[in-house]
């Protein structure tokens, strides 16, 4: 009981970008169809990236040539000018809300979950249920961050699209610092 308490635990701490950051997402106007692909998409990397940093991180991390920080940095600053130009121009071709916007979204919120499991052996060694409970966990989150900010975006408008993009620069400079 204290390793699926601990895991489950883990899986909604490494869940919160993923929620934070799909608030933001929703406020794009995405239609159901792509809320669940994103969070299955997003489950998908929560459920392999712990597996791979179990299997190879810290062999990887050994030779990366950039920071990890000012990967995520990048990745979200540029996500969230974005959504800046993409609300101040109105346009519809958004390039967030395609399969490329959601594969580099859910690679972004699962960095953590990648260096988690570097240590996956010393949380449970049944690391099928680990990862899945991890995927479970980001899947759901992300979809109720989506429709939150759907919420938000119908509420408010373009302000709540500037918003959103803000945040995601401000989180962006927030890895880079932290």
């Amino acid at each position: 009981m204290g390793a699926f308490f601990t895991t489950l635990l883990i899986a909604v701490s490494l869940s919160m970008d993923a929620f934070s950051l799909s608030l933001a997402y929703g406020m794009q106007q995405m239609t159901k169809k792509d809320k669940i692909l994103l969070s299955v998409i997003v489950g998908i990397y929560h459920f392999f990236m712990p597996l791979i940093g179990l299997n190879i991180g810290s062999a990887i991390l050994k030779y990366i040539i950039i920071d990890i920080s000012i990967l995520v940095c990048i990745i979200f600053s540029l996500i969230g000018l974005e959504m800046i130009v993409s609300s101040i121009k109105e346009k519809e071709d958004k390039i967030l809300i395609s399969l490329i916007g959601f594969i580099i979204f859910g690679f972004s919120v699962s960095i953590d979950s990648f260096t988690m499991g570097i240590g996956l052996n010393m949380i449970n060694n049944n690391y099928l249920e680990v990862t899945s409970i991890f995927a479970i966990a980001s899947a759901t989150f992300t979809y109720l961050g989506l429709l939150l900010g759907n919420k938000l975006n119908l509420k408010y408008g373009k302000y709540s699209t500037i918003l959103g993009g803000s945040l995601l620069i401000i989180l962006g400079i927030y890895y880079l610092v932290k």
